[in-house]
């Protein structure tokens, strides 16, 4: 079957194969890379990943929620992961990319879903996420006015910033009325 993914990168929706043994992907699908090749082609800031890393890029990139490393595990033990350290070790490196993020009230990971890859490594400084507490879905918002004004705060305070994530825990318009 075909499914439909959305780029961890730019939000594009990516087509690609299932196989429905839930063995992986087929030959479409670009491990090194965690998307098709199709659509790795529109991609050149997409950094080279091992199998391992694109593995667990691929699964945070498809799941509909958050994901924990144990569950993240869990998924991909038919692709030979075995121990934790596995998942940590690929999570540290997208982390470090700046493709993954890490949700810090969930101790769980969702791939970037930064809506512009162009600015992506410059709108890092700042980002928050909406997190429904009733469905679990997660949205990504980095905004340059949001960077600028913690920046400042932080400075007012005579502190460094570095890096903020702010979590904002609420319903999505789809849970309203729930």
């Amino acid at each position: 079957p075909i499914g439909a993914i959305n780029c961890g990168r730019c939000d594009r929706p990516v087509f690609i194969q299932f196989n429905p043994l839930g063995s992986g992907f087929y030959q479409e699908w670009d491990e090194e890379k965690g998307m098709s090749k199709q659509h790795s082609d529109d991609h050149g800031h997409m950094p080279k990943l091992t199998k391992n890393q694109a593995l667990v890029f691929g699964a945070l990139t498809s799941a509909a929620c958050p994901l924990s490393a144990y569950t993240i595990l869990d998924e991909l033990r038919d692709q030979g992961f075995r121990a934790p350290l596995q998942v940590y070790r690929a999570l540290e490196k997208l982390l470090e990319f700046g493709i993954v993020h890490r949700l810090e009230t969930q101790n769980a990971f969702v791939a970037c879903k930064h809506p512009s890859c162009d600015t992506h490594e410059q709108s890092h400084d700042a980002v928050a996420f909406m997190i429904c507490e009733t469905c679990g879905t997660v949205a990504e918002i980095a905004d340059e006015a949001l960077a600028s004004q913690l920046q400042g705060l932080a400075g007012t305070a005579n502190f460094a910033l570095d890096q903020s994530v702010v979590e904002l825990r609420g319903k999505c318009v789809g849970c309203w009325d729930t």
